[in-house]
Formats: C-alpha cells, structure tokens, sequence
C-alpha cells in the first residue's frame, strides 16, 4: 500500500516540465503583435522605427545609381517586410479578412518590388501605409498615451499630421514612379514632392506639369483629397473636435472641446482650458 502511494504522487520534475514548457511559435507571435508586455511594445516600436527607415530609403535610392549595395539592401528589406507579412497572417484571426484588407495589398506589392531585381523599390513606398495602420491599433495608441504627455495633449494634432504626410508620401510616390522614365521635370522625390505640393495648395507655378491622361488624373486627385486632409488638420490644431479628459466619475476619456458635464454621466469636469 505504501508503494501505491508512492507511485500515485507527481514527480517534482514532470510538474517543472509542464510549468516552463514553451509557448507554441503562433502564440509567440502573437505575444509580440498583440501584448501589451514589455517586449511586446519595444517590437512594435521597432517596427515603426523599420517603417521610417523603409520610406528614408526609398527617397534616398533615387537620388543615387543603383549599384548591387542598393540591390542587396533591396533584399534585405524585402525579406524583413515578407518575415513581418508572413507573421501577421499566421496570427490572424481571420486570415481571409486580413488578406482582402488594402494595406495587405500594398504589403504584397512592396515585398514583390523589393525582391524582384527589374523594379527595385518601385511600389516600396506603400510600405507607408503599415505605419498607419500600426498607429490606428489599440495597444500602439494607448501605450503612446501612457508613455507620452505632449502626444496626449496632441493626439488629434498628430494623426492629423500622419494622415496627411502619408498621403503626400504616397502621391509623391506615385507622381516618381510615373513619371521619372518619361518626364524630364521630374528627375528625383524632391521633384516630385514639390509638384505634390504646389497641387496641393493649388498654388500652381506650372514650372513642372504632368503630361497625359494620368498625370491629370493625379494632378486632381492631389488637389481634392489633399485639400481634404489639410482642412481636416488646420481644424484639429484651430477647432478640435474632442479634448481627453478621463472623467473622475465614469473614466470617459473624449469630451467636446467645450464640455462642461461629462456627456455619460453628467458629472462636473472642470476640463483645463490652455
């Protein structure tokens, strides 16, 4: 009886076994993508800081050769963004939804431009649009609001700003991509971007003009929706529409600019006027 006793009880070290056995590889992954641990927030910053250098990459290769260093760094970044898409889609809830989703597009059209040798970084600079993306996600945003004071004062302000410098990223990109090969006006970003912009306020030097249907097309489409973006940010910064102020009574954190009760709970909140 006594050996039975002794065989019915655990080992101490099949009890460590299952207490330190690793988490499987998707479970890992979505760890770092969607936690809010620690390491969890440095690897999304990380990827944010990856973004950045992605887009000062591509706006610094058109101003130079292209040599195999710049063919290698293609690869490179090239198999970074395949590594992150991959991730992203071995960790999704719903892989056929997050391959319908636009940016999963631009990330598809990113990774084929980099790897492939003949277009270079050519629709690289969709990656720009994962950058949105990431700042629109829960965990980024309120850990930004945790860590920073001037981006909660500023959030409006800030993502007024993202949205605005994507679009003239994109447009720039595009107005490059169509029209370096047969507009001799515009030889490099810079280019481009000035024309971007000179649409965009409609100041309209005609220095530079884009020929054809296309170009156009772009000239219009920079006009409208650039237009549309920049009110959108002269409202945020002269009229926001909402302030954050965590209410003492409920926790409602959005409230109009000039609330006096909390819209939730009625409460006084004597929201601090700059």
């Amino acid at each position: 009886m006594a050996a039975t006793r002794r065989t019915s009880k655990p080992s101490k070290a099949a009890g460590s076994q299952i207490a330190v056995s690793p988490q499987s590889y998707p479970a890992q992954l979505r760890e770092l993508y969607e936690a809010g641990t620690p390491r969890a927030v440095r690897f999304r910053y990380g990827l944010l800081v990856f973004d950045i250098l992605t887009v000062l990459f591509i706006v610094g290769s058109s101003f130079v050769p292209r040599a195999p260093v710049m063919e290698i760094l293609d690869v490179l970044f090239g198999l970074v963004i395949l590594a992150d898409f991959s991730a992203r889609l071995i960790i999704s809830r719903n892989r056929l939804r997050e391959l319908l989703h636009p940016v999963t597009w631009a990330d598809a059209v990113a990774i084929v431009s980099f790897l492939a040798p003949l277009t270079g970084e050519a629709a690289g600079f969709l990656r720009i649009l994962r950058t949105v993306r990431m700042l629109h996600t829960y965990q980024l945003l309120a850990r930004l609001r945790r860590d920073s004071t001037f981006f909660r004062r500023n959030e409006e302000v800030i993502l007024g700003v993202v949205h605005l410098g994507v679009f003239l990223f994109i447009m720039t990109g595009i107005v490059y991509e169509t029209q370096h090969a047969r507009n001799e006006e515009i030889d490099n970003y810079i280019d481009a971007l000035y024309f971007t912009v000179s649409s965009l306020t409609t100041t309209g030097y005609g220095d530079i003009v884009l020929s054809g249907t296309l170009g156009r097309f772009l000239s219009v489409a920079i006009m409208i929706f650039g237009v549309t973006l920049f009110f959108r940010l002269a409202r945020a910064v002269l009229r926001p529409d909402k302030v954050r102020f965590t209410c003492p009574t409920c926790g409602l954190q959005r409230h109009d600019y000039d609330a006096v009760h909390c819209k939730a709970c009625g409460t006084l909140l004597n929201i601090p006027n700059e």
